[in-house]
């Protein structure tokens, strides 16, 4: 049974805690104990909290995702392919049977991506939340920004091009795997950026996508707007990919981080501090 408190450690205690949450702490072949942090406000705690039960929600998430963004280029595509005939020897079909049967699954696939995308992002925004919770836990000089900002840095109008970020990076920084003698280990921010970059280039080739087909007029405007529409759906599945090797980067720095216990040698150089 996992501790009642820090939901990472085995609970040894007859209340479910574990050795470092009872307050025992008996000496480990390292030394090392749970991190405590200072003071904080909303959203931080003193315990760091396991993110891998989020993780796995958010993974399984965006594996829906992905598959609801296949599904609609492929319906997409078969939809491009009917007004493609009506450019080239002016057929009719799209108005006929296979045509509306093309634009109602069209339409299924875009309600499925949706719904998808809305329940993804819910998931994902608790489980980026309860990351900068714990980072807080583990380091709070390298924060940016405060926790809040985890949830709110999303909804703000341009500045979520970089709000979001700033919060992920203070995360990677804190949760930034520790060496046996408690010293820093340089990890690569690559899952980072790359999945930050291909959710941006994403957002904006779909509303540009979306703005193309909303305003298409004629069959060949149609034909254009149907394939811009299908290349930012596949970018959208691009970006579903990184966010899943993104959040189990994350996820499992948190757990050997919280597994070695006290905060980093301060004369130990933080990796990224110089950026």
């Amino acid at each position: 049974m996992l501790c009642t408190r820090c939901r990472i450690r085995t609970a040894v205690t007859d209340d479910g805690l574990c050795t470092f949450c009872s307050g025992t702490r008996p000496a480990l072949p390292d030394g090392l104990m749970a991190p405590v942090a200072g003071p904080g406000g909303w959203g931080v705690a003193t315990w760091p909290r396991s993110p891998v039960g989020l993780a796995r929600a958010v993974t399984a998430l965006l594996g829906v995702v992905i598959a609801a963004d296949l599904f609609a280029i492929g319906t997409g595509l078969y939809l491009r392919g009917l007004w493609q005939g009506v450019v080239a020897d002016g057929a009719l079909n799209v108005y006929t049977g296979d045509g509306r049967t093309a634009e109602r699954l069209y339409g299924v696939a875009a309600l499925f991506q949706g719904v998808t995308l809305l329940a993804t992002g819910v998931v994902f925004i608790i489980w980026f939340h309860r990351t900068r919770r714990n980072a807080e836990v583990f380091d709070p000089s390298v924060q940016r920004m405060g926790p809040g900002w985890a949830v709110g840095g999303w909804f703000v109008p341009v500045a979520n091009f970089w709000f979001p970020y700033r919060v992920a990076s203070g995360v990677w920084e804190a949760s930034a795997q520790t060496r046996p003698d408690g010293g820093w280990r340089t990890v690569p921010r690559t899952p980072l950026n790359l999945w930050w970059g291909a959710w941006v280039v994403s957002l904006l080739f779909t509303r540009v996508s979306e703005r193309l087909w909303d305003r298409a007029g004629d069959a060949e405007e149609i034909v254009r707007a149907g394939g811009l529409v299908a290349a930012s759906d596949a970018v959208d599945i691009v970006a579903a990919v990184l966010a899943i090797l993104y959040v189990r980067a994350v996820t499992g720095m948190q757990v050997e981080r919280a597994l070695h216990g006290g905060a980093p040698t301060p004369a130990a150089p933080v990796p990224g501090a110089h950026r």
